[in-house]
């Protein structure tokens, strides 16, 4: 019997993870920011659509649930709504309990413009460690604000993004001109071209690597629903598809770290699983490539 992702995962959410960001004992494991080696938690989340509209409870749950794993990333944007204002009154409402790394964007034109919209962020997130420029939007402008805060301490660090592959060869460029801490980027089992040229990009010039979409907006699951999770999963400690396909992520040497946006704290609690255990070495990779897609 082919089960659905939110059946295989009730036990998850209730039982998987332990006290003091472990689970089992073990701690989740982490990859080190180029620039500084501050080690970052391997799996964190992302707002996209989840943290504009849902029920304020469960998503109290699913900050709690990466947290207590050892989670940390939470990535927003002012483009998502009130994502910014959702994830600062949650983080109100946890009282402090784990302390995540928070990242938002700036997205307008303009430098004032732009130090208006980040303020405004960092009062209702209540800080940001880092600040990207959400799709490159009016990036020569922002950058020196960026540094200049950065150097300040009012960010620690600063980065650039994009939603699609179209914008990789400009990514490579400002790697290569401007050096930002952070890169994020669209990258999953189904869209893989980072890997040909801005993955390797982001490693040569130090740059630490966010994976947006690493399900392709759930997509993924639609096909991978239809079969049983194969025995070769175990090989690498996956329960479930989505740890499958977030694992295959992790087993990159230049990404740092996924941020698959969900409002659904079973999805969080089976997420963050693929942040414990053994991670698919480029054999694996391409055996999970060609028995998902032949």
């Amino acid at each position: 019997m082919t089960l659905s992702r939110r059946d295989v995962l009730r036990a998850a959410a209730a039982g998987a993870l332990a006290s003091g960001g472990t689970m089992g004992g073990e701690q989740m494991l982490t990859r080190p920011i180029p620039r500084t080696r501050e080690q970052v938690p391997a799996i964190g989340m992302g707002t996209w659509r989840t943290f504009d509209t849902a029920e304020r409870t469960a998503l109290v749950e699913v900050v709690r649930t990466l947290l207590d794993a050892g989670g940390a990333v939470i990535d927003s944007s002012p483009m998502y709504g009130r994502s910014e204002t959702t994830v600062g009154e949650v983080l109100r409402d946890l009282r402090g309990e784990k302390r995540p790394f928070l990242a938002t964007k700036v997205w307008t034109s303009g430098k004032e413009e732009g130090i208006a919209q980040m303020r405004d962020s960092i009062r209702k997130l209540g800080r940001v460690d880092l600040m990207q420029i959400h799709n490159l939007v009016d990036w020569r402008t922002h950058l020196p604000t960026l540094r200049a805060w950065k150097e300040s301490g009012t960010i620690r660090y600063w980065g650039i993004t994009h939603y699609s592959v179209s914008a990789f060869a400009e990514m490579e460029s400002i790697l290569a001109a401007e050096k930002p801490d952070f890169v994020q980027l669209p990258y999953s089992l189904g869209v893989r071209e980072a890997e040909r040229r801005l993955l390797p990009a982001c490693a040569a010039r130090g740059a630490a690597v966010l994976v947006m979409r690493p399900f392709e907006g759930g997509s993924l699951f639609s096909d991978a629903r239809k079969r049983p999770l194969p025995g070769w999963a175990a090989e690498i400690d996956c329960t479930s598809w989505a740890q499958v396909f977030l694992k295959f992520i992790l087993g990159h040497p230049a990404v740092t770290c996924p941020i698959p946006a969900t409002s659904n704290p079973a999805h969080m609690a089976d997420d963050v699983r693929a942040g414990f255990g053994r991670l698919p070495d480029e054999a694996m990779r391409r055996r999970i490539v060609k028995e998902v897609f032949g």
